[in-house]
């Protein structure tokens, strides 16, 4: 009979494949191990990266792509070399360098006239060149110490009082507004006198105790802002934990403005300690730029434009350091952009030009 027939037909078409809801058909069995496979049971035919990708991919994020940025732009590249020359010499330098001593030179020789003394020499016959190479590693330990302290310490309490708020803010702040009200120099130089610290970190976490407070409250007002944006809401609906989020959503927006403020602690740092050393108030038990510059003030007859370099070839080099930082604060607002970081990943990848 023609009704059963087809009846048939239709129960052998839903034998072989079902109708989904886009009006499609389906293979009942299509599935590994007879599971139906529908639009909503569909698995990715795209294999898992191996090892070897992973590795590509973590390298082409995380230093293909900020390089060649930073290497693009002429203010990054120009103060990455100064600073790197300023590390080498720090660390290479003073094992190649021999140490200064007196009177291995004539007295008061002019820079850049003879080669042995390339950057002359004192009134006690030192060489300049190897004073500046031996006084560099404190100075590099005191920056470090010092701006790093600040950026922590004010990036830390800045962040975590803006995105809790509460009690937690108002306590944060407190803190914070009290170190403000105590006079940075005086604080400085009081600990100096009291301590008479004569290892270079100590000295520079001293000269970073009131560098913090202002960077805590401009990252503070900073995270106010952020937490509000869209992208933190949605990891908040995530269920995302708030570590997560400060450290992908929040901290990663205000990385250029962080780098932007090392430079300038740095800077600070730099300029405390040379005025602490060259006003004899820290200890000169250990010879670094400042020593140097008191040293010349002392020693020498600054009216006299033969002795002067002795005064001009320290300051030289903290102008030369300072526009280091300054430079490569401004490369690295580049490097921390998302959208030049992802063209760089594509570039590497042949997807595209990352000029």
């Amino acid at each position: 009979m023609k009704p059963t027939d087809d009846l048939t037909e239709s129960t052998d078409d839903a034998d072989s494949g079902t109708v989904r809801t886009d009006g499609g058909t389906g293979s009942r069995s299509g599935g590994t191990g007879g599971v139906d496979e529908t639009l909503f049971t569909q698995t990715s035919n795209v294999p898992d990266p191996t090892v070897r990708e992973k590795v590509e991919r973590a390298f082409e994020r995380r230093v293909y792509a900020p390089a060649a940025i930073l290497l693009n732009d002429w203010r990054g590249l120009v103060g990455s070399v100064i600073l790197v020359g300023f590390v080498l010499m720090g660390t290479v330098g003073v094992y190649v360098v021999p140490e200064p001593t007196v009177m291995e030179g004539p007295i008061f020789v002019p820079p850049f006239t003879d080669w042995a003394y390339p950057l002359g020499t004192g009134v006690m016959g030192e060489s300049l060149f190897k004073q500046v190479v031996h006084a560099t590693p404190a100075m590099l330990q005191m920056i470090t110490a010092g701006a790093l302290l600040s950026v922590v310490l004010g990036t830390g309490i800045g962040t975590v009082a803006g995105y809790r708020g509460g009690r937690t803010d108002k306590t944060l702040m407190t803190l914070t507004d009290t170190v403000l009200t105590i006079p940075g120099l005086v604080l400085i130089i009081v600990l100096a006198t009291i301590y008479q610290p004569e290892n270079p970190f100590v000295v520079g976490l001293i000269l970073g105790i009131d560098n913090w407070p202002r960077l805590a409250r401009t990252i503070r007002s900073q995270v106010l802002s952020i937490r509000e944006e869209a992208f933190t809401e949605a990891s908040r609906i995530m269920g995302l934990s708030d570590f997560h989020i400060l450290r992908r959503d929040v901290i990663s927006n205000l990385m250029p403005y962080i780098s932007v403020n090392f430079a300038n602690s740095a800077r600070r740092i730099i300029f405390e300690s040379v005025a602490l050393y060259f006003l004899g108030i820290l200890p000169q038990s250990q010879l670094n730029w400042g020593v140097m510059m008191d040293d010349a003030y002392t020693g020498a007859n600054l009216t006299n434009p033969n002795q002067i370099h002795w005064l001009l070839v320290p300051m030289a080099l903290i102008v030369l350091i300072s526009l280091g930082f300054i430079l490569l604060a401004q490369g690295l607002d580049r490097v921390f952009n998302v959208k030049l970081r992802a063209r760089h990943e594509g570039s590497a990848n042949g997807g595209g030009d990352a000029s």
